[in-house]
């Protein structure tokens, strides 16, 4: 279950304690019917900005992480004494994009999940704002709901909000604007309706919650978005009652494996080739990998192993993946044969500019 800061924060900072207090009367509902729950709980930040005596909540980032710092033991306490009182123990994890885009720290995160939902707590997750910058922010903990429960396996990824779901059209606006209850293809039904944030306590909006939906959905988790305000939203979707919109998983079949979509989804590319159509179409096979013959332009400054977006001659991204090569590397090799990889820079790490086993098509 992930909530966001619009559901938990009052408008002059603090939490709502009545709604932190239902939410995990909820959570132990789901945890009695035989099911584990990992929470994803913003609200450091609204928490800690009137503990400082600000006069509103900051924009710049040192007053953000120092928001975040004074904020999180309150968050975390609230959280411990609510879920206490139906005898479950809360157990803080804080993390940020670096977490993720390691891969050994991303084994390792999920080796603490599995012991702690073992030992029957409920992790209570935030992004570590306190040590994030811009290069490892995720920005939304929709995001990072997202990876959370791709990263343990989740059978359901519940996003609560205040609005009752993903509709066709912006309900503020068009009060007739109808409930989308069932999405089953991202790019066509949820992408060209999804509107921004409407609060100015959270960062996160619909966009975002699309965003997650399409990483989660690709590694094999339902996602569900609803109305965090109504009674027992939670245990209700978990018992699968048909509330909000749900995103319908991708079947098994067509899944990503696990380290192919730790790249897809989790890393942050860093840079872009643009591939011929010949490149393009050999690609499309899934068996093939990216030779520098079939590279047409490199942007970005990148690193060997960093993740990167291949797009073809229209500026379409249509795969990802990790370069062999850094970027100055890989321009000086771009267009050339495999055989003159080695008589262009002096040494060479493969025939592939992107390695089959490191490349995913989207």
């Amino acid at each position: 279950m992930k909530v966001g800061s619009r559901l938990l924060a009052e408008p002059g900072g603090g939490l709502v304690a009545s709604r932190v207090a239902a939410l995990a009367a909820d959570i132990a509902r789901v945890r009695d019917a035989g099911a584990e729950v990992v929470l994803v709980s913003s609200g450091a930040i609204a928490c800690g900005w009137p503990r400082l005596k600000l006069k509103a909540r900051p924009k710049n980032l040192p007053e953000l992480q120092a928001a975040a710092a004074a904020g999180q033991s309150a968050l975390m306490r609230a959280w411990e004494d609510a879920l206490a009182a139906h005898g479950i123990v809360a157990a803080q994890v804080l993390l940020t994009h670096a977490d993720v885009a390691s891969r050994r720290r991303y084994l390792n995160a999920r080796d603490a999940f599995d012991a702690l939902l073992s030992l029957g707590a409920v992790p209570v997750v935030n992004e570590n704002d306190t040590v994030a910058v811009a290069e490892i922010r995720y920005g939304d903990n929709d995001n990072l709901s997202a990876d959370v429960a791709t990263l343990i396996g989740a059978d359901l990824l519940v996003l609560l909000t205040d609005i009752a779901g993903l509709y066709a059209a912006d309900p503020r606006v068009d009060p007739k604007a109808k409930l989308i209850p069932v999405v089953r293809d991202i790019d066509r039904e949820a992408a060209p309706v999804a509107g921004g944030s409407g609060s100015s306590v959270g960062t996160g909006g619909m966009i975002t919650k699309i965003e997650a939906a399409r990483k989660a959905t690709g590694g094999g988790v339902e996602v569900v978005i609803a109305d965090g305000r109504a009674p027992s939203t939670f245990s209700r979707v978990a018992a699968g009652e048909s509330l909000g919109t749900r995103f319908i998983a991708v079947p098994a079949e067509s899944r990503i494996a696990a380290r192919k979509h730790w790249i897809a989804y989790t890393l942050k590319t860093e840079g872009t080739l643009t591939v011929d159509d010949g490149a393009r179409t050999a690609l499309a096979s899934g068996t093939r990998s990216l030779l520098p013959s079939g590279v047409r332009t490199i942007a970005g400054a990148f690193r060997r192993g960093s993740a990167v977006r291949c797009v073809d001659a229209k500026g379409v991204e249509f795969a990802r993946g990790l370069s062999a090569y850094d970027a100055d590397d890989a321009r000086k090799i771009a267009g050339k044969k495999s055989a003159e990889i080695e008589p262009t820079l002096g040494y060479t790490f493969g025939d592939a500019l992107v390695h089959k086993d490191d490349l995913v098509l989207l």
